[in-house]
């Protein structure tokens, strides 16, 4: 495969695994459409024009030419100069590697990360929470990640990667969405009474076992598992997690227990608060979940496959 048909392909998975449905995700973009034929003219050329076919800004081709063969890959949850550097040496041992993959961006994927947020409204909404206050607390949320994130040394491991010479990309949410839509799918055909019950279900995915055997399994942070489980949902992907108004939100459109990555303090102690059952998943293990997908589908196509950085490698296709 080349670099191209790679990015392309994890284009066309992560929308038709993106929560919005592919009509949602038509409407983004033509919202970004407008909003970019809106802009003056002076301001054109800075805009991102792979954003009119690519929703997720935080997942990009940041370096390397675009019909670059690929054979194989190292692919972690994150790359920052120790990966890049870790596929130059595999070089000079003979093994060559041909592209890196981070799955938490960098470069200026990692300086828009708030941009891909808007997915998150549409989730909101569907749990009950109305629309309008989604939005509203989003864009409060949104720039509050911008702000976050804007002091960062955004192009550091890029710049390594361009010295060296290795291909390098990010796919986030692009990511995220395959995990989240392989969490539903598992949880939602099951119905269950307890928190532990929901804990027992997770725990019988691959990856948490694997995880589990390294002390960082998911684990009951808020109820226990006795807990009455109540309307469950999933909380995977949208950039990074919701503020704890939105949460808050969450509980009054009857939300009973949540599922997520992980959770800052703060929002853990007011669901407690709130009597929300909460399950911290483990963060390396979901972000393997979404990771593996993808990778799966890349080695169907013969490209091989290096996992590094805190990727639980769980292969489900019989080769």
């Amino acid at each position: 495969m080349t670099i191209q048909e790679i990015y392309e392909l994890a284009i066309k998975m992560g929308i038709e695994a993106d929560p919005r449905g592919k009509d949602g995700v038509k409407r983004f973009l033509e919202r970004v459409k407008k909003g970019y034929e809106d802009l003056p003219k002076k301001d054109k050329d800075y805009f991102d024009l792979e954003s009119l076919k690519n929703p997720y800004s935080d997942s990009r081709i940041l370096f390397g030419g675009p019909k670059t063969r690929v054979k194989k890959i190292l692919a972690g949850i994150d790359a920052d100069a120790t990966e890049i550097i870790l596929a130059d040496r595999l070089g000079e041992k003979g093994k060559k590697i041909d592209m890196v993959i981070s799955h938490h961006p960098m470069g200026h994927a990692l300086a828009s990360l708030f941009e891909v947020m808007d997915v998150q409204v549409e989730m909101f909404a569907e749990i009950g929470v109305p629309v309008n206050v989604a939005h509203a607390l989003f864009e409060e949320r949104k720039d509050f990640v911008k702000r976050r994130f804007a002091p960062v040394n955004h192009s550091q491991t890029v710049d390594v990667a361009k010295i060296l010479g290795i291909p390098v990309l990010s796919m986030h949410t692009i990511w995220d969405n395959l995990g989240s839509m392989f969490m539903k799918k598992h949880l939602g055909e099951k119905r269950f009474d307890t928190v532990g019950e929901v804990l027992d279900s997770l725990r019988e995915i691959t990856e948490y076992r694997e995880a589990r055997k390294g002390k960082a399994g998911p684990a009951i942070v808020s109820g226990n598992k006795n807990s009455r489980a109540g309307k469950v949902v999933v909380g995977f992907t949208g950039g990074t997690n919701a503020s704890k108004e939105l949460y808050v939100e969450m509980a009054k459109a009857g939300v009973g227990t949540i599922v997520e990555m992980h959770l800052p303090d703060e929002t853990v102690m007011e669901l407690r608060k709130l009597h929300i059952n909460i399950i911290d998943a483990g963060h390396m293990a979901s972000d393997s979940i979404g990771s593996n997908i993808f990778l799966d589908e890349l080695e169907k196509r013969g490209v091989e496959v290096i996992p590094c950085s805190g990727l639980i490698r769980v292969k489900r296709f019989k080769q």
